[in-house]
């Protein structure tokens, strides 16, 4: 894409993005802690959480890793303007002054998307309308063109978020959410989020030292950010199209390389140090075939089970989601089911460290067996508690 401005305006504006650098990654607040130690990890630096979300500073190659690499972040935003923001008109009016040149032309699509609490300015709907179109009319005061807007493969994403009156509106330099890694081609009645299951998977620690097994995997979200974990990866790596790749400062090159590095260090996995089962045939087949997407996700056996059927699992990191309301229906014996899986954990896995994510707290006092600790993950749609037990 080649974006025409005028002498001196790209190499100022390269300038302050650059001296400036500062980002805003959007995660959930149960795991934002894992999203601090990311960052840290990945090259940012003057990492300060927030409500909802982690600022940071990055340099381009920082970014550009941070986007492809994480695993439990869901969107990184670059803010461009923030302002008090009593009505919708103001949004219209603060909008307007931003040179919309400097990231994007006529020849273009973009989209809006706005989040809006605790406010005065109470329609997001609303808010991304105003927003959308003082784009569309700055474009057309400068030019007598406008481009157009593409809500389902833009090329520039604008965020609006609105909260207690404080407005930002941000470049989404992720272009669009970061848990849609592209390995899912087929799912289940409600799907684990992959950034919760990323972050379970680093909960618990499971470095591959001890195999690790799902025996309610579902749609096999679990085993996949498994084997993504162990074999290094990128999260990112079916992604088409970052929204960074419209930033001005842009640079092919590095993210080429940087690109290059992290897909140098994907490794292989042993047969056997992940597997799971499922009790429904259609459950198996996702999970094949989501499996089958990835780098070495041959490697990874799924077989059609009932767990209560399985063989001992001893000294194994076992990890699980069970079913629940959303995923069952209100007519099935949830409590039974929850009851024979503490039996199974007791019985069966002596030696081994279980992970069960309850996406419905009420049931896991059902499982019967003293946890070692228990821990609220609240993200994609549900109020969940993740749930240690040791099996001496």
């Amino acid at each position: 894409m080649v974006i025409k401005r005028k002498k001196g305006t790209w190499n100022k504006l390269k300038y302050d993005f650059q001296i400036d650098s500062g980002y805003y990654a959007q995660v959930a607040e149960s795991i934002k802690e894992f999203g601090v130690k990311e960052l840290s990890e990945l090259g940012a630096e003057e990492i300060v959480p927030d409500f909802r979300g982690i600022y940071f500073k990055a340099d381009p190659a920082a970014l550009y890793r941070i986007n492809y690499l994480t695993r439990v972040i869901s969107r990184i935003l670059a803010p461009i303007k923030s302002f008090d923001c009593p009505t919708t008109d103001i949004i219209y009016e603060e909008a307007k002054k931003i040179r919309w040149f400097d990231f994007f032309t006529e020849e273009n699509t973009f989209a809006v998307f706005a989040n809006v609490s605790d406010s005065t300015v109470f329609h997001s709907k609303f808010a991304a309308l105003r927003l959308k179109d003082a784009v569309a009319d700055y474009f057309r005061d400068k030019s007598g063109r406008r481009p157009n807007v593409d809500t389902m493969n833009p090329d520039v994403n604008i965020n609006l978020h609105i909260r207690k009156d404080k407005a930002v509106i941000s470049i989404d330099v992720s272009g669009g959410p970061l848990h849609k890694r592209g390995y899912r081609e087929e799912a289940v009645i409600g799907p684990m989020q992959e950034t919760v299951a990323a972050a379970i998977i680093r909960i618990a620690e499971w470095d591959g030292s001890v195999p690790l097994y799902d025996p309610m995997c579902g749609s096999g979200t679990l085993l996949c950010e498994a084997l993504m974990h162990y074999c290094k990866i990128p999260s990112g790596i079916f992604r088409e199209k970052f929204g960074f790749e419209s930033l001005p400062y842009f640079d092919r090159s590095l993210w080429n390389a940087v690109k290059k590095e992290a897909d140098g260090n994907i490794r292989e996995i042993p047969e056997g140090l992940i597997a799971g089962s499922d009790l429904e045939s259609s459950a198996v087949r996702a999970s094949g075939i989501n499996l089958m997407g990835l780098h070495h996700g041959k490697n990874v056996s799924v077989t059609r089970s009932d767990f209560r059927d399985l063989p001992e699992f001893k000294g194994y990191t076992i990890i699980a989601n069970p079913p629940y309301g959303i995923r069952m229906g209100k007519d099935q014996n949830l409590y039974r089911l929850y009851k024979d899986l503490g039996d199974f954990l007791k019985q069966k896995c002596k030696g081994s460290a279980a992970y069960i994510y309850a996406g419905d707290p009420k049931y896991i006092k059902q499982i019967g067996l003293k946890a070692t600790w228990k821990k609220e993950i609240r993200a994609g749609g549900l109020e969940g508690k993740l749930v240690k037990y040791e099996m001496y």
